[in-house]
């Protein structure tokens, strides 16, 4: 086997924790070999909340924690050749691309150099009307519809070329979550674009880290059934892959966590769908004839990876301000609490009728009934278990007037004084109600650009 390149996670979603780079890093300085950090932080809502983000201010829009999540890891990963990647960009990577040329100003890195990959967004080059909608999204009501962003999936062929320019930090947009571990792959190892096992290889170690500590034993963590040594410090993953497609899953040195077949197993088999085609830009992974094997401690082997041809369209997913949303909390606490909690949700629903308020709302008994709840709320009306010492009643409201569903969640700020007994601790918030819708479209009509510049050179 040849000599292995380290993938090495620094983050799975937005608002990861901040800290966790840095024993990646420090890892990966140990190993001493050929290495490349990658970052995902967008969920399929994360675009769209950056978009209202830039729309508030156009200044921003990209990852709100990147200058953290890079500060302590950025210099480092300079000077021993280690390229950063991510879709941290979000809706504006030309201002991350931007922060990230100050970051490097003020670390001493002038000839840092930036690449930046656009053309994932196409809210306003592509009519969504004239695209087949994706999978089961047909059924969703579109009528009080607007559009907030549309943006295509691309694979790793623009970060590829990015990397080919010499870019030590790659900014992108939407991209597809293992394109972030292909890219650096097929830039090392000069993987062929229709090597479709080698790609599969590729795709699986970007599927299996991109969650970050999903990997590592977060998620998977249960107390007393599924225990995971020093949880306040869990270890982000690392990957090692050989440019003959040997891959092993492990993490960083001197953390919390674990790496066995059960953590990699749930990992794998997250959002599949279809074991045989588990469809990327890339190439579509066929995980059927895969098999785990531990190696050792913290590290299990992924063997008989297969892959097909990559698809001739891409996804888009379209994000859309479809209504509002309201909600209203009030705890109830002491002796009768549950039945106090009763009476209480159903004041608030009787209220939303008697004002007919023009809003789809539930409300939902917290501590008692609520994440398995219907909208019709059995659960709750028909609990029969322990008596509980305080219950948080939340009421919810949805609707196409921002006005009636923030007046309908306001309704629970009059059980202070309104309420029953042992009632407090108030609150209410209306915000935007995001819906998602996914096309295909092909993948010709989604052209992307890369620049390359120097930190010194964008702030100039």
């Amino acid at each position: 086997m040849s000599t292995p390149f380290l993938v090495g996670n620094g983050g799975g979603f937005s608002g990861d924790r901040v800290d966790a780079p840095i024993p990646v890093v420090r890892t990966l300085l140990r190993r001493g070999l050929p290495a490349a950090l990658f970052f995902e932080t967008l969920g399929e809502r994360t675009v769209a909340l950056a978009q209202l983000e830039r729309r508030r201010d156009p200044s921003l829009g990209y990852e709100p924690m990147l200058e953290p999540l890079l500060e302590p890891v950025l210099a480092d990963c300079f000077r021993h050749r280690i390229p950063i990647l991510g879709n941290y960009g979000a809706a504006n990577p030309p201002a991350a691309a931007a922060l990230v040329a100050r970051l490097a100003l003020r670390l001493g890195l002038p000839g840092l150099r930036i690449g930046l990959v656009t053309g994932d967004d196409v809210s306003a080059s592509i009519a969504l009307d004239q695209l087949p909608v994706h999978e089961a999204d047909d059924s969703l009501d579109m009528r009080a519809a607007h559009l907030v962003a549309a943006n295509a999936y691309i694979g790793a062929e623009p970060l590829v070329r990015a990397l080919a320019e010499g870019a030590d930090v790659v900014v992108a947009g939407r991209t597809s979550d293992p394109a972030l571990a292909i890219a650096p792959l097929v830039h090392h190892f000069g993987w062929a674009w229709d090597d479709w096992r080698m790609l599969a290889v590729g795709a699986a170690c970007g599927h299996l880290l991109e969650c970050g500590s999903q990997v590592t034993g977060g998620v998977f963590w249960d107390p007393g059934f599924k225990d995971i040594p020093d949880p306040a410090n869990i270890g982000f993953p690392i990957a090692e892959v050989t440019r003959e497609g040997g891959l092993v899953i492990t993490k960083a040195e001197e953390t919390g966590g674990l790496v066995d077949l059960r953590t990699v197993k749930e990992q794998l088999l997250y959002e599949l769908h279809d074991p045989a085609a588990y469809i990327t830009p890339d190439v579509v992974l066929d995980i059927t004839g895969c098999r785990l094997e531990q190696v050792g401690r913290d590290r299990v082997a992924v063997h008989g990876l297969r892959g097909t041809a990559r698809p001739d369209t891409l996804k888009v997913t379209a994000s859309f301000e479809g209504s509002w949303l309201g909600e209203g909390e009030v705890s109830v606490a002491g002796p009768n609490a549950l039945a106090r909690a009763r009476a209480t949700a159903e004041v608030l629903l009787e209220r939303l009728k008697r004002r007919g308020l023009p809003v789809r709302a539930r409300a939902d008994l917290i501590g008692v009934a609520s994440v398995h709840d219907s909208d019709d709320g059995a659960l709750w009306r028909g609990y029969r278990g322990p008596e509980p010492p305080e219950v948080r009643v939340r009421l919810a409201a949805e609707g196409a007037d921002r006005h009636a569903v923030d007046g309908a969640a306001r309704e629970v700020l009059a059980l202070l004084c309104c309420g029953t007994a042992g009632t407090g601790g108030a609150r209410w918030r209306t915000t935007p109600r995001i819906l998602t819708r996914s096309y295909l479209v092909l993948r010709e009509r989604v052209p992307t650009t890369i620049t390359v510049r120097t930190a010194r050179e964008i702030a100039a």
